[in-house]
């Protein structure tokens, strides 16, 4: 076709047939003929399209002072909403990790930060995606103040990150350091009488998961554990992270004899909780429903 018709002619044939066109823009995409494809946009008034793989060209790009350069090209692009935002976030993105790469680059050099003496860095920050970046920042710029281009608030507020994915983020990164004043800090809240008590915006079966990936010692794992509502789910969790004390507990204020010597079977002889079972299977004052 391109060589026995004109391209004008060709341009105006397949504007009439749509099954054709898709499959020649579709080739021209895989032949890589960037300027055929350009021109067969701009013939059919295809601005977003245009725009679009213009945009895409920043992937053949690879010092990423010239990719961000490139990308402050695009904005004056004529995109749709969305993808104006996209692309938006990408330069401001790149544009801050340069900023941060630069910065941390000079911080592991001078060995004088314990952060980075403690945990190297094992890759560069640059063209990493949003929450990779966010979680970098967690961990090694987490008590940073707002203004900072390297704080995690800052990259929330910038980027408009969800609530959940913010705090599962910050959570895994703060586990992952086994900073765990931190990861408690997280979930204390005041109510309305100033009584301190634990809140989430993911349940508690999510953040348990969260710190098991993390590897979380049995004690941490065991405080989130214990705030799963629904009691078959927590005796679950608790006998798989062997958080014994839960399941003696849960089992006690379910008032079930039966499952509390069942589970006398499994600890270990001799062991704290087992001589926490006899002292509650002797408790008179527990009134057992079996």
């Amino acid at each position: 076709l391109k060589r026995t018709l004109s391209k004008e002619v060709l341009f105006r044939e397949l504007e009439s047939r749509q099954t054709a066109l898709r499959h020649f823009v579709h080739y021209l995409s895989e032949t890589r003929d960037q300027s055929l494809l350009l021109e067969l946009l701009r013939s059919l008034g295809r601005t977003e399209d245009i725009a679009l793989l213009q945009y895409k060209e920043h992937k053949s790009i690879a010092d990423e002072n010239k990719r961000r350069d490139f990308l402050k090209s695009c904005l004056s692009l004529p995109f749709s909403p969305e993808d104006s935002a996209h692309v938006q976030d990408h330069y401001t993105l790149l544009e801050r990790q340069i900023i941060i790469e630069a910065a941390d680059k000079r911080a592991e050099r001078d060995g004088k930060v314990e952060i980075f003496r403690r945990f190297p860095r094992k890759a560069s920050i640059l063209n990493m995606p949003l929450i990779t970046t966010l979680y970098y920042c967690c961990f090694y710029h987490y008590n940073e103040s707002e203004g900072t281009y390297s704080s995690p608030l800052n990259i929330r507020q910038t980027f408009k990150i969800l609530e959940k994915q913010y705090f599962a983020t910050v959570l895994a990164a703060r586990a992952k350091l086994k900073a765990w004043d931190d990861v408690h800090a997280l979930f204390t809240s005041k109510n309305w009488f100033g009584v301190m008590k634990k809140k989430s915006p993911l349940s508690f079966q999510r953040v348990v998961d969260i710190l098991q990936k993390n590897s979380a010692p049995t004690k941490e794992l065991q405080e989130y554990v214990g705030l799963v509502d629904d009691a078959e789910l927590r005796i679950s969790l608790a006998q798989k992270h062997k958080c014994h004390d839960i399941v003696i507990n849960t089992y006690r204020d379910m008032k079930d004899r039966q499952l509390l010597l069942e589970y006398r079977k499994k600890v270990e002889r001799g062991s704290t909780e087992e001589r926490k079972i006899d002292v509650l299977l002797n408790n008179s004052q527990i009134r057992w429903k079996n």
